[in-house]
């Protein structure tokens, strides 16, 4: 009975937590139409800041908080408003999304540089240990105070949207800016307001966890996603909901302690039950109207031909000979590593550069394509074909599950299946094992051993190119341009009769593959794979990376992968510089996140404008112009051509 009981006020205590977490997240989304990813990094720099006023500073613990709820938060949401998220509500979900996931990787990248490891930091309980008893058990003031401030928050957010004037403009900034502005309420000031209100929520969340949870930047921000959860049972727009969801969630976490047997039991379950919720409530719970789309013209990449293709393939292998065997070990080794990270980002070219389609797991399928050729023997081609058709069939099992799912939903479903990943399968036996280390073969081809570094990283870019190649015969081909109609008009397309949610299992089952290629041949530079290689967190900097560089084409994927192997090697050089990686990359992609063409379109945009005055041969400039990006401003049209011309039904 006293174990019920303490695990009762356990499950209440971070359900509370939940709750408020949640508020703020649905308060954001309702008056803004943004789903702020990036709402659980908001709790943990402000529990980092928190702790340098009272702890850092000595200021009385009444004193941090006012300043971080009501100064520091309050400040942090008007400025992330205005400079990132304006206008945003208004832009494909796919483009808020990454932006969004730039602030997230942006503030770890913010905590590590101004609080790094050096030392532990720890927050006490609010009155410390101190409770009264409850049937027995003890119950910590600091429990019953978070539980009162989760319905005292629950109750003013629902009187500021439903009984006050200010929470009416807010809803209504969402749905008819113009109109409200008629009325003589000023817009933009509703708005940040909105994300003062959602970053004071966050913050508060931290604090009131930060002391159970601990002072590290990926443990509180994931915890505070389980929010995600509870707003999606609330459809992120029900405050009663989200709060009921909130509350059932922390007490299947509590009741949770009562599972005992290995310890990845125990720790595997705890750790997931979160995301399963997640996860079954986005495939059970019908999802909510995200948003009324509006057909807009987009500028597309330029798809080079194959004669022209071909010349860049062949020149960039030529490159690769000529400078291998200048490199050292461990440079080809990092080289490699990188063309690792090309193969894999061209997985996303296909997914979400050319369909639209955000994937929060893509390192999952690395992991599974690593395992399955390493169970195997790496040494022979079978076994890294065995490694991508099976990561292809994982990727198929996804999709199947959520094929109702679009954009948002379908997001967060790749996300909490990478958790589940983590904390589940790659822990077991049959994967990698609890902790364990998989050892693998350099691959055997025609006879001939790549035992030799280099020689297996040319091997790698020869495959880089023909992935690369084959992408790009797919891009001009008719089920290119069906992926291309699909992705700037789903609507317009299922009105002519295309079967979309198929074609989506194909074309996420097609990307795992390439992923798990990506995974197969890494297992073999590396010579061994542990779980801890393809965590979801790793997905999350490289989806950011391909978008910076150009998620659209196979020369970004290629720079992508160059700039996410460079960075650390960067930030090891320069410890001083602990955040390096995650500041650059959440950097780049809040400034390029509404351009999916990224550097390498800026790059060439910018050398077609110099071209002119460079000194090129007629024959020579001939072949390197290409011709201005082709404005889709009628998907409908481009969908009713491939019908006509192509017998798609």
């Amino acid at each position: 009975m006293d174990a019920f009981v303490s695990y009762t006020i356990t499950g209440l205590f971070f359900g509370a937590a939940y709750a408020v977490a949640a508020s703020g997240l649905v308060l954001t989304y309702t008056t803004t139409r943004v789903f702020n990813l990036a709402h659980g990094a908001t709790s943990m720099v402000m529990a980092f800041a928190y702790w340098q006023l009272h702890v850092g500073n000595g200021l009385p613990t009444w004193l941090s908080v006012v300043l971080v709820l009501f100064v520091i938060a309050p400040i942090y949401g008007v400025l992330l408003e205005r400079l990132v998220m304006r206008g945003l509500g208004d832009s494909p979900v796919s483009v808020s999304l990454v932006v969004t996931l730039g602030v997230f990787i942006f503030l770890i990248g913010i905590a590590q540089q101004f609080w790094p490891r050096d030392r532990p930091r720890y927050v006490r309980l609010f009155f410390g240990t101190k409770g009264f008893p409850v049937l027995g058990v003890q119950m910590k003031y600091h429990y019953l105070l978070t539980i009162i401030v989760a319905a005292v928050v629950a109750l003013l957010l629902w009187y500021l949207l439903n009984r006050m004037r200010i929470g009416t403009a807010m809803r209504a900034a969402v749905d008819n800016r113009e109109l409200l502005e008629l009325f003589g309420a000023r817009a933009n000031r509703v708005s940040m307001l909105s994300w003062a209100i959602g970053s004071s929520a966050a913050a508060l969340a931290g604090i009131l966890l930060v002391s159970s949870t601990g002072l590290d930047y990926f443990s509180l921000t994931f915890l505070v996603i389980s929010s995600f959860a509870a707003a999606m049972l609330g459809r992120l727009s029900s405050l009663p909901l989200t709060y009921v969801g909130a509350i059932v969630l922390g007490l299947m976490v509590g009741y949770s302690q009562y599972v005992h047997g290995s310890q990845l039991l125990e720790n595997g379950l705890q750790s997931s039950l979160p995301t399963l919720m997640l996860f079954a409530i986005l495939i059970f719970v019908p999802q909510v109207r995200l948003r009324v789309g509006q057909v807009k013209g987009i500028l597309a990449a330029n798809v080079p031909s194959g004669r022209r293709a071909l010349v860049a393939a062949v020149g960039l292998a030529v490159a690769t000979l000529v400078v291998l065997p200048i490199l050292n070990t461990t440079n080809t080794q990092r080289f490699g590593i990188a063309i690792t990270y090309a193969i894999v980002m061209l997985s996303l070219v296909l997914l979400t550069g050319y369909g639209g389609y955000v994937s929060l797991s893509q390192f999952t399928f690395v992991g599974v394509g690593a395992a399955v050729a390493c169970k195997m023997d790496t040494s022979s081609p079978l076994a890294i074909l065995v490694a991508v058709l099976i990561a292809a069939a994982v990727g198929a099992l996804v999709a199947l599950p959520v094929l109702r799912l679009t954009g948002l939903y379908l997001a967060l479903a790749t996300l909490a299946f990478g958790q589940l990943m983590d904390n589940l399968v790659f822990q077991a036996n049959f994967m990698f094992g609890f902790g364990g280390i998989l050892r693998a073969k350099r691959v055997s081809l025609f006879g001939y051993d790549f035992n030799d570094t280099g020689s297996y990283v040319f091997l790698m870019v020869v495959v880089f190119l023909l992935v690369g190649m084959g992408l790009l015969a797919l891009r001009r081909g008719p089920v290119g341009r069906l992926l291309i109609a699909l992705r700037d008009s789903p609507a317009a397309c299922a009105t002519l009769g295309l079967n979309q949610r198929w074609f989506r299992v194909a074309v996420f089952s097609l990307s795992a593959g390439i992923a798990g290629l990506g995974g197969a041949l890494l297992a073999g530079l590396n010579r061994f794979a542990a779980p801890n290689d393809f965590l979801t967190l790793q997905s999350l900097p490289l989806l950011l990376m391909a978008v910076v560089a150009g998620v659209t084409s196979v020369s970004g994927a290629f720079l992508g992968g160059m700039l996410l192997m460079l960075l650390p090697v960067i930030q090891a050089t320069t410890p001083s510089l602990s955040g390096l990686v995650f500041l650059v990359i959440g950097g780049g992609a809040i400034m390029l996140g509404r351009d999916p063409n990224g550097l390498v379109n800026l790059f060439f945009r910018g050398l077609r404008l110099a071209e002119p005055r460079l000194p090129l041969p007629r024959r020579l400039r001939a072949f390197t112009a290409a011709p201005p990006p082709m404005m889709i401003s009628e998907p409908q049209a481009v969908a009713e051509k491939q019908v006509a011309g192509h017998g798609v039904a």
